[in-house]
């Protein structure tokens, strides 16, 4: 457990395409910090914030939710690196599962894989899928790969050897081997003891991929943020937990959704403060909108894909589209508006921030009057409506367009929020869950403005915005818990529980966190969390659920539920076993103490866009609001990390757990 003692201070970063926010405790009291973000090297923005948090000579404690991993493999910018398999296998990862992801293009393209054919290599070895060593590698061989290997100079080396998860002795002894080479080296049976070979490979294979950029990137970030301080520095995990810094330098793979996931874990505790347990959350910030599905307590999944691959180690189950305040607007050449995923992110920036030229969703709002030019940032930081005007005004002209200034932002409104309805429905309606049955929870520094509309456009009854909604995912960071997951493929195939042989897969399983958590010196009680995959026999996909006595009783009518039957006469496999390591923070949001709120904030009135028609509306200070009073709409309400804008006709109340409760008509 991280140490809550007063000498240290413990900040929150979530570092963002737009801006990094941050979240701190001082005296007891919960504080916020916005800045830009530095695209080229996050780590300054975050080394100027703790700077300004901190000042000198401090002991601080960094919790870091990072996008490095997700943008190196959306650019393609990680290292180079080698490929290493059972002889035969080689081009497992360029030819996957063969499926296409846009069935009727015939002019589509996949993306090469990330090693190249040049960087593959295969070992003369056989491992059967019972774990027998049918052929162990020979020591010729070893060293000819080696120097076959040290010619081609990569940068990283992913070794993923058939059926290592049944026996990893094969695939020790070449890492044995490899080792003298001084590369970093991403093991399959250590990251991904699983079966199915293209999806463990392609996980080890990213992993590999982003280790040397996550390394460099999280050292220069440790001796930027101990240049002025003492500091530890911690990272979230895309399974909403934290972890050492030294875990996620070596398994990268394990953070590629590390900011949003914070995001997921504060919605449901503040969420939960509000009496809401069956929530949608609905982060949008500048660059793009995650959404995910909460029913009692956030879900994981392991069958995520990130730029298109497949990464299989536990995540929590967001969906992410390209829409956030930053997405640029532009026609196709059918003469369609579209929007995004293209972002104008935090350099230039949107059009009203100073630099950029091209219009942007922020720039859409500020035109319809919802977001107060000079209340952004409490305001800190006044936003350019004329200079917005005039080249939205002449962008339009150039494109040919004849639409006036507010047609044009009404309909990149209705655009994005088009895509992040999308968005929604994949999570909700496609995956049997009736969305009027959920409340949405909207955050980042954009989800407040769009919320109402999507909210009743999808008849959500209702949409909670948190109190401090910009910094939520660095809120849900500070008051997460140490998270370790270990898994392993087993393929029991069972007609009744056999739990004595599961109970000592379990135990050593746990074994094998608690030693994890003592190298990394975690103190405090570890609550463990048992679950288990399971498929009846002769079907290729599973269904995961929480181990207990009634295991297969559960199996059945939860497989009735998702897909319409049951078969309790045919065989059950037992495919991987899952367990949970848990070490509980030492923060609960309930216990936070909320700062008022920065920057010079005033009520007032201001003309609001709305279908198509002009509106007054009332300018409400978020701070201002009186505890349990009823408004109405139309109004914007003003706060130093968001906006949020409630359309005409609907009643609204700041609750007792200082949430903003919005009722859908």
């Amino acid at each position: 457990m991280l140490s809550a003692t007063r000498d240290i201070l413990r900040i929150a970063i979530d570092s963002g395409g737009t801006f990094t926010d941050c979240v701190w405790l001082e005296d007891g009291t919960l504080r916020i910090l916005k800045l830009f973000s530095t695209p080229s090297d996050p780590s300054q923005a975050i080394a100027s914030a703790v700077n300004q948090i901190a000042g000198r000579g401090k002991n601080v404690t960094i919790l870091h939710g990072t996008t490095v991993g997700t943008n190196t493999l959306l650019q393609r910018k990680g290292a180079r690196v080698a490929f290493v398999t059972t002889s035969g296998f080689e081009d497992s990862i360029e030819i996957g599962r063969q499926n296409r992801p846009r069935l009727y293009d015939f002019f589509f393209e996949k993306d090469p894989p990330l090693a190249p054919a040049d960087l593959r290599f295969g070992v003369r070895e056989r491992t059967s899928a019972e774990g027998e060593i049918l052929e162990a590698p020979q020591a010729k061989d070893l060293q000819a790969l080696v120097c076959e290997i040290a010619a081609k100079e990569p940068q990283a080396i992913a070794l993923s050897l058939l059926f290592s998860f049944a026996n990893p002795k094969n695939e020790r002894a070449v890492a044995d081997a490899l080792k003298q080479l001084d590369v970093t080296l991403s093991i399959s049976h250590q990251i991904l003891p699983e079966f199915r070979e293209y999806e463990r490979a392609s996980t080890v294979l990213v992993n590999a991929y982003l280790q040397p950029v996550m390394q460099q990137y999280l050292e220069r970030l440790e001796q930027k943020a101990n240049s002025q301080n003492r500091s530890r520095v911690f990272v979230m995990q895309s399974s909403g937990g934290i972890t050492a810094l030294a875990t996620a330098a070596a398994q990268p793979v394990r953070t590629v959704l590390s900011g949003p996931a914070g995001g997921v874990v504060g919605a449901s505790e503040v969420a939960r403060l509000s009496g809401l347990e069956r929530i949608i959350t609905f982060d949008m910030g500048g660059t793009s909108t995650d959404v995910a599905l909460v029913d009692g307590r956030p879900s994981t999944t392991n069958e995520a894909e990130v730029a298109g691959l497949p990464v299989r180690v536990p995540v929590l189950d967001i969906h992410t589209v390209g829409a956030g305040g930053g997405s640029l607007a532009r026609f196709d050449l059918g003469g369609a508006l579209r929007v995004g995923p293209e972002s104008a992110g935090a350099d230039p920036g949107p059009i009203c921030y100073g630099k950029g030229e091209r219009p942007t969703v922020t720039d859409a709002n500020l035109l319809l009057g919802r977001l107060p030019a000079d209340q952004f940032l409490g305001g800190e930081f006044k936003l350019d409506v004329r200079r917005t005007r005039e080249l939205v005004r002449r962008w339009l002209k150039g494109t040919g367009s004849r639409l006036s200034l507010e047609s044009f932002a009404a309909g990149v409104i209705r655009v994005v929020n088009a895509n992040m309805e999308k968005a929604i429905r994949v999570v909700s309606i496609e995956r049997g869950h009736d969305p009027r049955r959920f409340a949405l929870v909207a955050f980042g520094g954009a989800g407040a403005m769009h919320a109402c509309e999507l909210a009743r456009a999808l008849r959500i009854p209702r949409v909670l915005v948190p109190a401090y909604p910009g910094a939520l995912s660095a809120l849900g960071i500070l008051i997460s818990d140490v998270v370790k997951d270990h898994s392993r493929t087993v393929l029991l195939r069972v007609t009744q529980l056999a739990r004595q042989r599961m109970e000592r897969l379990y135990s050593e399983l746990q074994q094998e966190i608690a030693a994890e958590l003592k190298g990394e010196r975690w103190q405090g009680r570890v609550q463990y969390e048992r679950s288990a995959d399971l498929r009846y026999q002769g079907q290729g996909y599973e269904i995961s659920l929480a181990y207990g006595s009634d295991l297969l009783e559960r199996f059945h009518a939860e497989h009735k539920r998702r897909y319409g039957y049951s078969s309790p006469e045919r065989a059950i496999e037992i495919v991987t076993l899952r367990l949970r390591g848990r070490v509980s923070s030492t923060e609960k949001v309930d216990r936070l103490k909320l700062a008022s709120d920065k920057g010079n904030l005033k009520a007032g009135t201001t003309q609001v866009w709305f279908d198509s028609r002009k509106s007054a509306a009332q300018i409400l200070p978020r701070a201002g609001l009186r505890r349990a009073k009823t408004y109405r709409g139309p109004a914007v309400v003003t706060e130093y990390s968001a906006t949020t804008v409630v359309p005409p006709g609907m009643a609204f109340v700041s609750d007792r757990a200082g949430n903003l409760v919005i009722e859908i008509q």
